[in-house]
């Protein structure tokens, strides 16, 4: 009997009460197995008939948990052969301490960033943006809402809204929102970034290559110009599996 099939066998039942579904109670009990070294790179799963036996759950269950772990890339399954950990995947660092954009990060990290596009169009703000944007009634927005890529994996979904009257031509508009603003001399230089974890929403789950509810994290956005003028309001889900954001402390001075 391998390590993998022992920790099945000696696996606490399924909370029969918890209403978390059978299937995300199984992955989250996999997925902390292969995150504690429990089940390291390589290690291959019982059958699925031995865990049917150690967890009384359908087949059709266990296949749903195993399929999670999949599209999150800690599984991988090999036709005719079975279920393996994968090798540890890369995660992406990114620095709370430092103000960039998406695709500038992905490229000094060694990525290259790609954007599936959603909506690029001016439209009216919500209340709600025109409040962070500090708009008069009437100006219109731009809203940029992107998938956003690395190496061709799906790493967030970004809904940014700018003021139409930085950006008024999209024929210059690339991908990248801060080379767009840098060219007309809005680069934001501070910002205030506020983030969370959420529920995925079923949208951008379908995007994401993700399960509705799984957790995620969430990002707001504020970025201003040095004159303190709001030129990017920003909400973002980033994939919590693929994600450290990482900030650089500092003990500060005694008076």
């Amino acid at each position: 009997m391998n390590k993998a099939e022992r920790l099945f066998l000696n696996a606490l039942p399924i909370d029969e009460s918890n209403p978390t579904p059978r299937y995300i109670q199984l992955a989250s009990h996999l997925r902390d197995a292969i995150r504690d070294s429990t089940l390291k790179p390589g290690d291959a799963l019982p059958p699925e008939r031995a865990i049917v036996s150690a967890t009384n759950l359908s087949r059709v269950t266990i296949r749903k948990a195993l399929d999670v772990l999949v599209r999150e890339g800690l599984l991988r399954q090999r036709h005719g052969s079975g279920t393996y950990v994968s090798d540890r995947p890369e995660r992406i660092e990114q620095s709370l301490g430092v103000l960039t954009g998406f695709s500038a990060d992905m490229t000094s990290l060694g990525h290259v960033p790609s954007v599936k596009w959603l909506q690029r169009a001016y439209a009216m703000p919500t209340p709600t943006e025109a409040m962070m944007l500090g708009l008069s009634p009437g100006e219109q927005v731009l809203k940029l809402h992107r998938l956003r890529l690395a190496d061709g994996q799906p790493l967030a979904v970004e809904l940014a809204v700018v003021p139409a009257n930085l950006l008024p031509n999209l024929e210059t508009l690339g991908n990248s929102l801060y080379e767009a603003l840098s060219d007309v001399g809005a680069l934001p230089e501070k910002a205030l970034q506020r983030m969370r974890a959420s529920r995925l929403p079923a949208f951008e789950a379908e995007l994401l290559g993700a399960e509705e509810g799984e957790t995620v994290l969430y990002i707001e956005r504020l970025s201003r110009l040095a004159s303190g003028r709001p030129v990017e309001f920003t909400r973002s889900y980033y994939r919590g599996d693929k994600y450290d954001f990482v900030v650089e402390l500092t003990l500060p001075k005694k008076l």
